[in-house]
């Protein structure tokens, strides 16, 4: 599938580098296994191989890159390779998957008595979004950020990737989290391309996000198609 070019897209070769590095932690690239070659793969990509390069060199400065001039590009795998999405847990079920995100919604309002406590404030702002993996939908999720940090968020100011936003635009860093897994109900307002009915059972993510002071920034609830992805952590 070629890179996404819709509103709040990470550039492309940087979704080429982070496809790419989910693919390591998933083991779906191995240690020492050759790339195809550069024009091969860009053309499976539909992006030029300048911008495939720009991807690798990405993926080389991070030392899981191994170009060998004459030979080819060859996996470095690491234990824990870090990317942009480095916090996202889900995968498909067969590994890997590159995130993105269609918003569905951007509300300020009173937090609802149901959430855990966070925040100093009684408003947050509910972000509701569509995720993707690859091509696929997998999970509605329904974020609440303290309004502390924002007055105001528009829909097109968010990025595929949430925390990149928060720490390039609000100087919000998420260092920490706490994921509580289990399963929940399809909510209502998750739109008929999620692929799951309203109360059908979903699998639940529910996360407290800290800041660097180790407060609660964030509470989100994401729920996923268990026919599409899993929840993966890793530590090796």
């Amino acid at each position: 599938m070629p890179p996404s070019t819709s509103g709040g897209a990470l550039p492309i070769y940087v979704q080429v580098s982070e496809m790419l590095i989910r693919d390591i932690a998933a083991g779906m690239l191995v240690d020492g296994s050759r790339l195809p070659p550069e024009r091969d793969m860009a053309k499976s990509l539909e992006i030029s191989v300048g911008t495939l390069r720009k991807a690798l060199s990405e993926l080389e400065s991070r030392g899981l890159l191994d170009r060998r001039h004459g030979s080819g590009n060859y996996i470095r795998s690491k234990p824990t390779p870090e990317g942009i999405y480095a916090f996202f847990r889900l995968e498909l079920v067969g590994g890997g998957g590159l995130p993105t995100a269609r918003v569905l919604d951007v509300t300020r309002m009173a937090k609802p008595a149901d959430l855990p406590r966070f925040g100093t404030s009684i408003e947050a702002h509910r972000i509701r979004r569509l995720r993707f993996l690859g091509p696929q939908p997998a999970a509605v999720e329904e974020i609440w950020l303290d309004v502390s940090h924002a007055d105001r968020i528009a829909p097109e100011d968010l990025s595929h990737s949430l925390y990149l936003f928060y720490r390039e635009t609000l100087d919000l860093w998420i260092t920490g989290y706490e994921d509580q897994v289990g399963v929940s109900p399809c909510p209502d307002w998750a739109p008929p391309e999620f692929g799951q009915p309203p109360g059908a059972p979903c699998g639940l993510v529910e996360r407290q996000s800290r800041a660097r002071d180790g407060s609660v920034a964030e509470v989100s609830r994401n729920r996923f198609d268990s026919n599409v992805a899993r929840y993966v952590a890793r530590m090796r």
